[in-house]
């Protein structure tokens, strides 16, 4: 009985420790399509830079640059300032900063002498050379779908394909006994799924084959969408395994929002080429990106081939709504009409008016690839308003991309805005031109703003 309680009692510590930790947190291709991803790895100007060298004329070494690509491993792995996957990049937990380590094939700083083993192991298993697990801040629960070829590929890209920096890893900010690595070894077994052992290629032409071995895959898309459990683990790591599956999750003040087929905060009344117009602009009749996913368009989804992009659209509007019997929206023009003609007496409205109506127009429809429409926005219409409060807080950024280069930016309102303010102005652009979502309160602000660091509330006079 010793044995076991104390047993469940360690259990019960690595679930603390790892929920404290975790809360931050192709198949082979054919011939022509590896012609199209080496001339995609060409364009991309992070290979271009003085620090990298000039992709060498190898298929797999061109593969592995473009399957990094679609895995995104430069944001995670590059410091602000610093060299190409160098490391360095801080990333806050409830405990203490982790930082992201060297994955260049220098020697003796980076994981230039990692055999291929050992390298699958850290990236599909969560298992670094020395035996330990590696924080969830590294994706392998998604990684563990990508099949070995596509690791051995990558593997010759980091081995042959980036310049080696001298640059040692930093330390944790953790301190003992939070520091110990034993109970990320427990969640790693009790959660993340086996790693695939199939490496037969993905048939040409199935594109929702293709889409969903992206998605679920290196593009682990559900790191963010995906809701997590009492143990941040997620809830579903696939669609198989239920609607959960990327059906949205709050993430660093951001909703990471639903990509499900609903009609009112997913997907479900966008098109394929909606999907890609997003992913490879930042922007689209629907709306802009915004937080970290402007970082994931412009280190990854824009340089992906137009073939990809589209297989993942299409593998995206297979999945079914999370609630299919909610209503679907209709654009309503009433509160347009009343902040035109002056009649109305909404504090919201008249916020919107002297705040935001400049660049979204009082239509809510805004100003197409340039100001996002709010009306009928599956942002705005999400059940969480964490993401239309930190914008009014704090703006925004649209990426600057090849196809959309232009840069637009919102500025941020916690200086000038009270949380009341701030409230009125999201329950007025969350209930009108035909949206329907919940009020949102001043303490709901307050919370988030003192959560993203936002400058403090204005002082009214009484």
């Amino acid at each position: 009985m010793r044995k076991t309680t104390t047993t469940l009692t360690a259990c019960g510590a690595a679930i603390v420790a790892v929920a404290l930790l975790g809360g931050w947190g192709l198949s082979r291709a054919t011939q022509a399509h590896l012609d199209d991803v080496k001339a995609q790895a060409e364009s991309n100007t992070i290979f271009k830079t003085a620090a990298e060298p000039k992709l060498p004329d190898n298929p797999e070494v061109q593969r592995g640059a473009y399957l990094a690509r679609v895995g995104d491993c430069v944001a995670c792995h590059t410091a602000p300032g610093g060299k190409p996957f160098a490391g360095g990049l801080g990333m806050e937990t409830p405990i203490g900063k982790v930082y992201s380590t060297n994955i260049t094939p220098d020697k003796t700083t980076g994981i230039g002498s990692y055999s291929l083993e050992e390298f699958d192991n850290a990236v599909r298993h969560g298992v670094a050379k020395q035996g330990h697990t590696l924080y969830p801040a590294m994706p392998y629960t998604s990684y563990a779908y990508v099949k070995s070829d596509d690791v051995k590929a990558m593997y010759a890209y980091f081995m042959q394909g980036v310049q080696p920096v001298e640059q040692a890893n930093k330390a944790t900010d953790i301190t003992w006994p939070l520091s110990m690595r034993w109970p990320l070894a427990v969640w790693r077994k009790m959660f993340a799924p086996a790693v695939t052992t199939d490496n037969t290629a993905i048939p040409e032409g199935d594109k929702i084959a293709v889409g969903r071995y992206l998605v679920e895959g290196l593009g682990h898309c559900s790191t963010c969408h995906t809701p997590r459990g009492v143990a941040l683990q997620e809830k579903a790591g696939t669609d198989a395994d239920g609607t959960a599956f990327l059906s949205g999750s709050v993430l660093e003040g951001w909703l990471a929002r639903n990509l499900r087929g609903d009609k009112a905060d997913g997907l479900g009344n966008w098109s394929e080429q909606d999907i890609v117009e997003l992913l490879k602009t930042g922007r689209n009749a629907h709306g802009a990106t915004f937080g970290s996913m402007g970082d994931v368009v412009s280190h990854s989804t824009e340089h992906m081939t137009q073939n990809d992009l589209q297989a993942m659209a299409a593998y995206l509007k297979t999945l079914t709504p999370l609630r299919p019997d909610a209503p679907a929206l209709a654009y309503n023009d009433s509160a347009a009409k009343a902040m035109f003609d002056g009649s109305t007496k909404d504090v919201g409205a008249l916020l919107f008016v002297d705040n935001c109506a400049a660049c979204h127009r009082t239509s809510g429809k805004g100003y197409d690839g340039v100001f996002p429409a709010l009306a009928l926005n599956p942002s705005v219409n999400a059940q969480d308003p964490s993401s239309v409060i930190h914008l009014i807080l704090q703006g925004a950024e649209m990426p600057s991309t090849t196809e959309a280069p232009t840069h637009f930016a919102m500025p941020g309102f916690a200086d000038r805005l009270t949380n009341e303010e701030v409230a009125h102005i999201a329950t007025f652009v969350r209930n009108s031109w035909g949206n329907q979502a919940p009020a949102v309160t001043a303490d709901q602000v307050k919370k988030l703003r003192k959560q993203v660091q936002a400058a403090a509330a204005p002082e009214r006079s009484k």
